[in-house]
């Protein structure tokens, strides 16, 4: 179990904000990539309605908890997570992840099962049970570090410059040892519906691997193909989270609220 190097609330711990929304009527917790942190979604509060709030999560090692031990492993990372989202789930939940972030975003589904977890929105991953990262586990440097420049994200031009080069890169192994040694439940199933989101020219992600999400739920199932990489999501920001939106606002319109406030009005979609 990782051991926090301050004594902050799980809360603020865990979970970064870039717009705080005193009455959400509904939260999306999001997911970074390998090597990730919370700033690939410091914008996303901007493409969402007034009342959906974003947090993002910060995995230990990164940004302000560099003194932070890395997990062990992706159920450890998961189950702290649970722990620490729990006092938020006033509103109804829904779950964001992108590459290795969907894979931990599915084991907190798992853990949070509800009827007030409203979706799981998988990114840039194939399905549990259908990628094999093993042979990172014992890679150089320069391996790991072509690896993620062929997955084409923007943040890969800042792995040129030495000194920050030193201070990403053990998450970034870290984070694929979680990945190489993670072993899904075979049995397991969510009863929460997943939306799973790929790009059409993903170098790592094989479309049928893709749809395969569908195996892993009893409920609903969409898969949308964006025009991009791995990082479709990138330049395709305000598309993809339009199709968030129009998820979100179906669920939303579909569930008995959690709370309820006298003559509160219907959510309405934020206007840019």
């Amino acid at each position: 179990m990782t051991t926090p190097s301050t004594a902050t609330a799980p809360e603020d711990l865990w979970f970064r904000r870039h717009r705080r929304v005193a009455r959400p009527r509904a939260r999306l917790l999001c997911f970074p990539h390998a090597g990730g942190s919370p700033t690939a979604f410091r914008t996303w509060h901007r493409h969402l309605p007034d009342d959906v709030e974003v947090l993002a999560v910060c995995y230990p090692g990164r940004q302000d908890r560099l003194r932070d031990p890395f997990p062990a492993s992706v159920t450890e990372l998961a189950t702290e997570v649970t722990a620490a989202v729990e006092p938020l789930r006033d509103v109804p939940l829904a779950l964001f992840g992108h590459s290795m972030g969907a894979v931990v975003a599915y084991e907190v589904a798992l853990r949070l099962e509800s009827p007030a977890t409203l979706r799981l929105f998988v990114s840039g991953s194939e399905a549990p049970g259908r990628f094999d990262h093993s042979h990172l586990l014992a890679a150089a440097d320069d391996t790991l570090l072509t690896v993620v420049r062929r997955l084409g994200s923007s943040a890969a031009e800042a792995l040129k410059i030495p000194g920050l080069r030193d201070l990403v890169l053990p998450g970034i192994r870290a984070d694929f040892r979680l990945l190489a040694g993670y072993r899904p439940d075979p049995a397991a199933r969510l009863g929460t519906p997943v939306v799973a989101c790929t790009g059409d020219r993903d170098p790592a992600c094989r479309l049928d691997a893709v749809r395969a999400w569908s195996e892993r739920t009893t409920s609903g199932f969409d898969a949308h193909v964006f025009p991009g990489d791995h990082f479709y999501l990138e330049p395709l920001e305000s598309e993809l989270l339009r199709r968030v939106q129009d998820h979100l606002l179906a669920d939303l319109r579909a569930v008995r609220p959690i709370r309820t406030t006298p003559g509160r009005p219907p959510l309405e979609p934020h206007r840019t």
